[in-house]
């Protein structure tokens, strides 16, 4: 897919204040750690999370997501009734219905014939957003749209670590590790047809692709014991997550380069979803990419799901390591299997 009048004017973003630490992840696991063996310090070491953030108790997912779409906003000449379109990517839902996009567009606003609608690819949710956005963009439909997405990992955090004490297995402690990595999050994308004052990184294309047999390989959903003993459950296959998503993300890339006609030596800069280390060692493994090119937020924010991959840009542009001019991928992988890489002309 190629686009050519499709531009980022500004990513917002809310962070929770409260931060938790593996350590105090740990603690929670201690009769675990006793009786498996497990030496304080291992959740770390095997993720490179040294910390990740939650909400607190009762937080609305549409209204981090408000906030961090007016953050967008503001540094924008974008007006809520030029929007023409709302999308929430979000992993994490207020309701089964309505569409928590709605809620957002509520907040913002935004005029009666802007299209609002939820919709749902794991972690892959945010950048499937940008191309539902881009694609009206592309075709005139619209002027200007925003992706919204919020993530909240405390329940199923705690969830977990409540179900891995009652098992107090090994094989449990693997199939759960993953859950303890999840931080949290918001997020506001605003994508432009470039008519609205300067504009910012063209989105020059992409490439998507599926490998939908390995759809079990990572699960988050109602418990399926009976009887259900917690509402939500998450159970992930982390050893055949890294080697076939890998496998997909080495041929998402190769279709990436092929399509955008870009020498992998050309792309300066890669942002890609932030899960932990062994996850980023893999994607620039299989991308052919040297370290130096990577930005990564994982080790003090965690994976925050749909809301990691836009933050890390956010935050990599704050701190000058995006730069005008640059060649940028963003490369993105959610549960199912699918994996997206889009590029960009920063």
């Amino acid at each position: 897919m190629k686009f050519t009048r499709v531009f980022l004017e500004a990513i917002g973003y809310e962070l929770p204040q409260h931060i938790v630490t593996s350590t105090w992840i740990e603690e929670q696991l201690a009769p675990l750690y006793r009786k498996l063996y497990l030496h304080p310090g291992q959740l770390e070491a095997l993720t490179g999370i040294r910390e990740r953030r939650w909400w607190g108790p009762g937080h609305v997912n549409a209204v981090e997501a408000a906030k961090a779409a007016k953050k967008a906003l503001a540094e924008t000449d974008v007006a809520p009734e030029d929007i023409g379109a709302v999308v929430y990517g979000g992993v994490c839902r207020d309701n089964y219905e309505p569409a928590t996009a709605c809620h957002v567009a509520a907040e913002l606003k935004v005029k009666a014939s802007t299209v609002i609608h939820d919709v749902s690819n794991a972690c892959l949710g945010a950048m499937t957003g940008i191309i539902d956005i881009a694609n009206r963009i592309e075709l005139g439909q619209i002027r200007a749209g925003i992706v919204v997405a919020c993530e909240t990992a405390r329940e199923i955090t705690e969830i977990m670590i409540q179900r891995m004490l009652e098992e107090g297995t090994m094989e449990f402690f693997k199939q759960a590790l993953a859950t303890m990595t999840g931080g949290s999050g918001a997020v506001g994308i605003v994508l432009t047809d470039g008519s609205f004052g300067q504009k910012g990184p063209q989105l020059k294309g992409g490439a998507t692709l599926g490998a939908p047999e390995h759809h079990r390989m990572c699960r988050w959903g109602a418990d399926q014991r009976i009887p259900a003993r917690a509402p939500q459950m998450m159970e992930t296959n982390a050893i055949g997550m890294l080697r076939h998503g890998g496998d997909l993300i080495r041929r998402v890339g190769d279709a990436f380069f092929k399509e955008l006609g870009w020498a992998r030596e050309e792309l300066d800069r890669i942002i890609s979803h932030q899960v932990a280390a062994a996850n980023r060692d893999a994607i620039l493994n299989n991308l052919g990419l040297p370290p130096e090119k990577d930005f990564s937020t994982f080790p003090f924010l965690g994976n925050m799901g749909t809301v990691s991959l836009p933050v890390t840009a956010a935050i990599a542009e704050e701190r000058g390591i995006l730069e005008k001019k640059q060649k940028v991928g963003f490369i993105g992988i959610g549960s199912g299997l699918n994996s997206m890489m889009l590029g960009w002309e920063w």
